[in-house]
This record gives C-alpha cells, sequence and structure tokens, in this order.
C-alpha cells in the first residue's frame, strides 16, 4: 500500500516510456543531434507521441554488472521523476561513459538541462519561439 501512495498517475517508468529495438536507437543516433554532459552523452530526437522515451546504453567499460545495473537505475529514475517537467517529446538514448556514480537528482539536472537546451535550439529552428 506504501509503494501504491508513493507513485502517482503517470509516474511510472513504463512500456510506453522506453526506446526499443535497434531500429530505434538507430533513428535517434541518425537524428545526429547530441549533447556531452560530462560522464554522459545524450542522442535526442524530437518524437510524435507527445511523451518522451529513454533508451541506456551501458557498456562493459563502465564496469563490472553491478556498476553498470546500478547507474541504469539512477538514470531510470531521474528520468521517471523529471521527464514530466520537460518540455517538448524526445527519443533519448544516454550513453554512460566511466564515472564514480551520481544521485538521481545529478542525473536528472543534467538531462533536464539537455533537453531544455534542444527544445530551445528547436524552436528557433523551426522559427516557433
Amino acid at each position: 500500500m506504501v509503494r501504491q501512495a508513493v507513485l502517482r498517475q503517470g509516474s511510472r517508468y513504463g512500456p510506453a516510456s522506453r526506446l526499443s529495438g535497434q531500429r530505434a536507437y538507430e533513428a535517434v543516433f541518425a537524428g545526429r543531434q547530441r549533447q556531452n554532459l560530462g560522464p554522459l552523452t545524450l542522442w535526442l530526437k524530437a518524437n510524435a507521441l507527445g511523451h518522451h522515451r529513454l533508451g541506456l546504453s551501458v557498456s562493459r567499460r563502465v564496469g563490472m554488472a553491478v556498476v553498470r545495473n546500478r547507474l541504469k537505475r539512477r538514470l531510470r529514475e531521474a528520468f521517471r521523476l523529471g521527464h514530466r517537467a520537460w518540455p517538448g517529446a524526445y527519443d533519448l538514448v544516454v550513453v554512460v561513459h566511466p564515472h564514480a556514480g551520481l544521485k538521481p537528482a545529478e542525473y536528472g539536472e543534467l538531462l533536464g538541462n539537455a533537453v531544455r537546451e534542444a527544445h530551445r535550439r528547436d524552436q528557433r529552428r523551426t522559427g516557433a519561439g
């Protein structure tokens, strides 16, 4: 019961929030919109779904399985907590580089700032703002 009280409507990281399949990842990489965020590289592509989707790429160079899985959990949590406040609708692929892990709030701040910057660039490019 406690868990249900914590999770609010739309705050889950469910299948609709996941980027899956090789074609989906390739489409984001082909969009060529990339931002380096220190320990992360973020690839973005606008989508027509009306919500953000997240894909993660964490290679073995980052560390052993325990470390990789911990980083992925933190990134998913940062996405889950912050994506509703981000403008636009983007497919995001986060490529993780070796680093000491950050807190989910710090990852959320990095991702949120990058999405807002990408949205501003898109708005300027299309002349809509």
